[in-house]
């Protein structure tokens, strides 16, 4: 399993309504640390498949999600179990960092 893109209009399905931890990844195109945690996203969400779901949130294209959950930097990694916000990452980090971040939280 890959990463998937979620929109404004698929946040309530894809993240809150999923039967699986969701891990969703603010990001921008022009944002160079998004750029460097992206290769660490897409082997965390093969390695936990079936564990985790990674979303990604483009925030230019999609202005409602990030702002109802106070994403003010970016990267912002926030998980959602059972459609509640459980826990939150702001910054970039190394693929382990992250990966122990996702496995504490689930």
């Amino acid at each position: 399993m890959t990463t998937m893109a979620v929109t404004d209009a698929s946040f309530e399905t894809d993240v809150l309504r999923a039967d699986t931890p969701v891990v969703v990844d603010f990001w921008a195109e022009w944002c160079g640390p998004c750029k460097q945690i992206g290769p660490a996203l897409e082997e965390i969400a093969s390695e936990l498949d079936g564990k985790v779901r990674i979303a990604k949130v483009n925030i230019d294209d999609n202005p409602n999600a990030p702002s109802k959950y106070g994403v003010r930097g970016i990267p912002t990694l926030l998980i959602f179990k059972g459609g509640e916000l459980v826990d939150r990452k702001v910054g970039a980090d190394s693929k382990s960092g992250i990966a122990n971040w996702i496995e504490s939280a689930i």
